[in-house]
């Protein structure tokens, strides 16, 4: 079973994992590979002083989560329920995956969180509502977390990529007991 099952493998989902894996959490990335940003050119994501393709930045987002640990599968995510302790996730080949815990990071895609039952809210530019969240980005399901577009946030690429860190330190530090800092210093 995984520590944490995340739904989306963009900025949101991409930069989940990082932060959970650099944790030290067993992290799986379910991603369909068909995000919004595999279609976009970004001009202004921090860092990137000359721009950067959508999948450069998810490719990338990708490689950085495997190298602290994070798995990650291509597959389109189908069903979400109750499993004991945790959730199960079953893909739409069959395959399914247990989690004691999920982010949803589907951007407008809000299918899954509404099969779950989860409580929306109103929304505001493209999005007519949003999976309803605290500051930290618990849903009205225990175990359940939301992040990115489908919780409310800007669709700005640095800004979902902010949300999924900012999610996944929450879901660490309530694990922990304790707010959560990653820090490291240059190694000399």
């Amino acid at each position: 079973m995984y520590d944490v099952a995340v739904v989306g493998g963009g900025p949101t989902g991409g930069s989940a994992a990082v932060f959970l894996a650099k944790a030290g959490l067993k992290t799986l990335v379910l991603d369909n590979g068909r995000g919004q940003t595999r279609r976009a050119w970004i001009d202004n994501h921090y860092g990137f002083d000359k721009g950067i393709s959508g999948p450069d930045l998810v490719d990338a987002g990708q490689r950085q989560a495997e190298r602290l640990g994070a798995e990650w599968v291509t597959a389109e995510v189908t069903a979400i329920s109750r499993d004991g302790e945790g959730f199960a996730l079953t893909t739409e080949d069959g395959r399914t995956f247990q989690a004691q815990q999920v982010i949803l990071a589907t951007g407008s895609v809000t299918k899954l969180a509404e099969a779950l039952g989860l409580e929306f809210t109103d929304g505001r530019e493209r999005l007519a509502r949003v999976v309803k969240v605290d500051q930290d980005g618990r849903t009205s399901m225990p175990g359940v977390w939301a992040a990115g577009v489908l919780a409310g946030a800007n669709p700005h690429t640095i800004i979902t990529a902010g949300h999924g860190a900012h999610v996944a330190v929450g879901l660490i530090s309530e694990r922990e007991g304790k707010r959560h800092i990653q820090h490291d210093v240059l190694k000399s």
